[in-house]
C-alpha cells in the first residue's frame, strides 16, 4: 500500500515537472539557427537564438549563466509591436550548447519556452565538410480571422542546398511540452506551408514545428531511407481575431517591395538597403512589425491614407552572427495584417588576404599592394574599382592602387562608433554567355574611430525631419462652435462633407456652406446645434460656464447665437482641433485615422476618420485657410458616447507639396497612388491621443490668480504630456488643474492632449546612397 503510494506521488511530481513550462506564458514565436563547431567535431554547435516575448520586454538576465560561451545580443533600434495584447519584443542570444539539446529557458518573469535541438554531426559526403542544420525566418505575431482561411508559407533555406521539410513537434518524442495540434490548423510537410481553416474560435494559439534537412534524391530514384540529418524547432503564434470585413481586405505588398525569399548578398562593411511599400484600403497602417539581425535599421516609415512605405538599412560590420540572417516583416493595421514575408541577407565568406598584401589608411586615401603572384588566373585588365575611371596599376609582380577617401566609388557607412570607407576591387568581365576563368572581388575598408572622424564627411546623411519641418509638435483641443482661437473659422462655418470610408471615389469633395444646408443633406449634422458655450472675452477653466461661476442655460446654433441651458445637460456638437506648431511654408498637417473610446486604454473604439475619409454621416470637416490646423464638427447626438467622457485618438503627418504650385494630396481618393506619395515630402507619422473630454456641462474650478507658464514640451517616442494649463476653451476634466490664463498669446501652446507613441524610427549616422 505504501509502495502504491508513494509510486502515485512520483507519477505527481513527473507530471508537473514535465508541465511547469505551460504554467507560464509560451513567447509568441522562437527560432533557433545551428552553426556545428569544428573544434568540437561537430558534437557541439553554437546555437542562435531569437524569440518574441509578450510585452513588457525583460532583460534576459537569466539566459546566461556565470562561465558560459553565452551572449546576449543588444541592438540599438529594439524590434517591438503593438500587436497583439500587450505588444512584443524580439530578443536575440548566443549560447554554445550540445548538438542533441533540450532545455526549458526563462525569458523573463512570466515567460519560458520549451527548446528541442537535434544536430548530431553527420559529415556530407559531397563535401567532406560538417552538415549544417536548416533556418528558419521568424515571422512577427500572426493574425487571422475567424471564417477566413489563410495560407502561410514558412522562409526557409538551408547553406548545403538540402530539402527542408517542416512537422509537428511530437511530445512523446520530448520535442515539446503541452503542444497540441490544432484541428483548423494543416501543415503541407514537403513545402512548409501551414493552412488556417478559419475554424477557430477568436483567441491566441501556438504552433510547435520542427524543421528538418534531407539530402535531396532524384524523383528517378527510390530511396527507403533518407532519414532527415538534423531537427531545429520553429513556434509560431496566432492571434485569431472576430472581423466583419471581406477576406480579401488584407494589405498587400507594391511592385517595389522585395519578392519572398530575395537573397541579398553582402561584402564586409557593406551597406544594404531596400524599401518596403503597402498598400490597404480598408484602414491605414498602423505599424510595420519587424524581426531581424541586431542593428537593422527601420527607417522613414509613413502611412498616408491607403499607403505605407518604409526603408530598411544594415551594415555588416565585424560580427558573430549566422552567414544567414533572415528579416522577417509583415504589416498591421487596426484589425489586418498582410502576409508575412523575409528577405535573407547572405553573409559572403572572405578567404585571409595572402601574404604581402598591404591597405595603408591614410587621412584622404588609402593604398593597396597586392602581389600578383596571389592571382592566379585572374585577368588583371578585367580588374576595376567601384569607379571605373580610377586608374590600377600592376607589373609583373604586384599590383597598386590610390584610392581617394573622397573619390573613385568610395562609400562612407557608419559601424558602431567608428566611421568606414568601403571600396572594393573586383572583375568585371566584358559579356559572355559563358565564362571560365576565375574573378576577384577583393573588398577594402579603412575604420576611422569617431573621435577621429573630423569634417564635414563624418556629417553625411539624409535631411532629417527637423531640418525639414522644424521643432514638430502635434497636440488634440475641443471647442464649441464658435469658441476657440479658430473661431473666425467655426461661428459661420463652411463646411465639407468628407467620402465615407467605404464609398471613396476619384471624385473630389466640395465644400458645403452650413447657410446652403438644406434639411435632405446626407450629413445627419442639424442646423441648429444645442451646446453650451461662453463669452469669448472671459477667462475661465471650463467653456461651459461664466466667468462668475453662475448656472448658464445656453443653446448655440451655426450663427453662434446662444440661449440658456443647464449644467449636466449633454453636448451634442463638439468641434475637433487638429493642431500644430509647424511654421514651414506650404506645410500641412493630414490626419489620417481618429477613433474614440469611452476608456484611455481604447480597448474598445470606433472609428471618426480612415484614411481621411470620415467613417459616418456623424463628422463634417470645417473649411479653414491654415494650413497647420484641421478642424471637424462632430456630432454627439447620436447616442454612440454612452458615458459622459470620451478619448479621441488620432494619426497625423506634415506634408510639403514638391512644387509650390502644389498642394499636398487627399488621401480620401483613389488617385492617392504610390507616385502620390513620392512627390510630396511627408514627416513621420505621430499618434496624439486626448485627455478625457467632457460630454457634459460642468460648473467651473475655483480662480486662482498665479499664472503659470506652459511646459516645455518636446517629442518622444515614450508618452509626453504636454502643457496642462487650460484656458475658455479648452475641455478638460482634471480637477487639479486650477489655474486662470490671461495670456491670449500662451493659446496656442494650450493642449488637451497627448503624444503617445512616434511611429517611425530615423537614420542616425549611417549613410545611404
Amino acid at each position: 500500500m505504501l509502495q502504491g503510494s508513494r509510486l502515485r506521488s512520483l507519477l505527481q511530481g513527473l507530471t508537473l515537472l514535465l508541465l511547469s513550462p505551460a504554467c507560464q506564458a509560451s513567447s509568441l514565436g522562437l527560432t533557433v539557427h545551428v552553426v556545428p563547431l569544428k573544434s568540437h567535431g561537430g558534437e557541439k554547435v553554437h546555437a542562435h537564438f531569437s524569440a518574441i516575448i509578450p510585452g513588457p520586454c525583460p532583460d534576459l538576465t537569466g539566459v546566461c549563466a556565470v562561465g558560459e560561451d553565452c551572449q546576449v545580443l543588444k541592438t540599438s533600434v529594439p524590434f517591438t509591436g503593438t500587436t497583439p495584447g500587450s505588444g512584443w519584443c524580439a530578443r536575440q542570444w548566443q549560447k554554445t550548447v550540445p548538438s542533441d539539446y533540450k532545455a526549458a529557458i526563462s525569458l523573463g518573469p512570466t515567460t519560458e519556452v520549451y527548446v528541442s535541438i537535434k544536430a548530431n554531426p553527420v559529415i556530407r559526403e559531397n563535401s567532406g565538410r560538417l552538415n549544417n542544420p536548416p533556418y528558419v525566418g521568424l515571422f512577427p505575431p500572426l493574425r487571422a480571422r475567424v471564417n477566413c482561411p489563410h495560407h502561410l508559407h514558412l522562409s526557409v533555406k538551408d547553406l548545403d542546398g538540402d530539402k527542408v521539410q517542416c512537422r509537428f513537434a511530437r511530445e512523446d518524442q520530448g520535442e515539446c511540452v503541452n503542444c497540441p495540434q490544432h484541428s483548423f490548423i494543416e501543415l503541407d510537410e514537403k513545402k512548409c506551408v501551414l493552412r488556417f481553416t478559419g475554424k477557430a474560435a477568436a483567441g491566441q494559439y501556438s504552433i510547435y514545428l520542427m524543421a528538418e534537412d534531407l539530402i535531396p534524391v532524384p524523383k528517378s530514384i527510390k530511396v527507403t531511407d533518407n532519414s532527415p540529418l538534423s531537427s531545429v524547432p520553429v513556434h509560431l503564434s496566432l492571434t485569431v481575431e472576430e472581423s466583419a470585413t471581406s477576406c480579401s481586405d488584407e494589405p498587400v505588398a507594391l511592385g517595389s517591395t522585395p519578392r519572398e525569399d530575395t537573397t541579398l548578398f553582402v561584402l564586409p562593411y557593406q551597406l544594404v538597403k531596400f524599401d518596403i511599400n503597402y498598400e490597404s484600403l480598408l484602414e491605414s497602417v498602423s505599424e510595420v512589425a519587424v524581426v531581424g539581425p541586431p542593428e537593422l535599421l527601420r527607417v522613414q516609415f509613413k502611412s498616408i491614407g491607403p499607403l505605407a512605405t518604409m526603408t530598411m538599412a544594415w551594415v555588416r560590420s565585424e560580427n558573430s552572427l549566422t552567414r544567414l540572417l533572415p528579416i522577417c516583416f509583415a504589416v498591421n493595421t487596426r484589425r489586418l495584417q498582410s502576409d508575412p514575408r523575409c528577405v535573407w541577407l547572405y553573409q559572403r565568406e572572405m578567404r585571409t588576404l595572402p601574404a604581402g598584401t598591404e591597405l595603408t589608411c591614410g587621412t584622404t586615401a588609402m593604398t593597396l599592394v597586392l602581389p600578383v603572384s596571389s592571382l592566379n588566373n585572374i585577368n588583371m585588365a578585367d580588374l576595376q574599382l567601384n569607379s571605373p575611371t580610377c586608374p590600377i596599376a600592376y607589373n609583373s609582380t604586384h599590383l597598386r592602387a590610390t584610392i581617394p577617401l573622397a573619390g573613385c566609388g568610395t562609400k562612407t557607412v557608419q559601424s558602431g562608433s567608428e566611421l568606414v570607407y568601403t571600396n572594393t576591387l573586383q572583375s568585371v568581365h566584358p559579356f559572355t554567355l559563358v565564362r571560365r576563368t576565375p574573378s576577384l572581388i577583393l573588398p577594402l575598408a579603412c575604420r576611422i574611430k569617431g573621435v577621429q572622424a573630423k569634417g564635414p564627411q563624418y556629417q553625411i546623411g539624409i535631411p532629417t525631419e527637423k531640418e525639414t519641418f522644424g521643432e514638430v509638435r502635434f497636440w488634440l483641443e475641443f471647442y464649441l462652435p464658435g469658441e476657440g482661437p479658430l473661431a473666425k473659422f467655426t461661428r459661420k462655418p463652411v463646411l465639407r462633407v468628407l467620402r465615407r470610408a467605404s464609398e471613396r471615389t476619384r471624385r473630389d469633395v466640395e465644400p458645403l456652406s452650413v447657410e446652403n444646408t438644406s434639411s435632405n443633406t446626407t450629413s445627419s449634422i442639424s442646423p441648429t446645434y444645442t451646446t453650451n458655450t461662453t463669452n469669448t472675452n472671459t477667462t475661465t477653466s471650463s467653456p461651459y460656464s461664466p466667468s462668475n461661476g453662475t448656472t448658464s442655460n445656453t443653446t448655440a446654433n451655426s450663427t453662434g447665437l446662444t440661449t440658456k441651458m443647464a449644467v449636466g445637460s449633454r453636448i451634442n456638437v463638439l468641434d475637433l482641433h487638429v493642431m500644430s506648431n509647424c511654421s514651414i511654408d506650404r506645410a500641412e498637417v493630414l490626419v489620417s485615422d481618429c477613433i474614440e473610446s469611452e476608456t484611455e486604454d481604447f480597448a474598445v473604439s470606433s472609428p471618426i476618420l480612415e484614411q481621411g475619409c470620415t467613417a459616418s454621416n456623424s463628422t463634417l470637416e470645417v473649411v479653414t485657410t491654415l494650413p497647420n490646423a484641421k478642424i471637424y464638427r462632430l456630432d454627439l447626438s447620436n447616442g454612440q458616447a454612452k458615458g459622459n467622457t470620451m478619448y479621441i485618438r488620432c494619426k497625423v503627418n506634415l506634408c510639403i507639396a514638391t512644387l509650390p504650385s502644389q498642394k499636398c494630396p487627399n488621401m480620401c481618393t483613389r488617385a492617392f497612388t504610390q507616385k502620390t506619395l513620392v512627390d510630396s515630402v511627408y514627416s513621420r507619422s505621430y499618434t496624439i491621443t486626448s485627455k478625457p473630454v467632457s460630454l457634459v456641462v460642468t460648473t467651473p474650478p475655483p480662480r486662482v490668480s498665479t499664472v503659470p507658464k506652459p511646459a516645455a514640451t518636446t517629442v518622444k517616442t515614450t508618452t509626453t504630456t504636454l502643457a496642462p494649463t487650460t484656458t475658455t476653451s479648452t475641455i478638460t476634466t482634471t480637477a487639479a488643474q486650477n489655474t486662470t490664463s490671461h495670456a491670449p498669446e500662451q493659446t496656442s501652446a494650450i493642449a488637451a492632449g497627448v503624444i503617445l507613441t512616434t511611429i517611425s524610427i530615423y537614420l542616425q549616422n549611417v549613410f545611404l546612397y
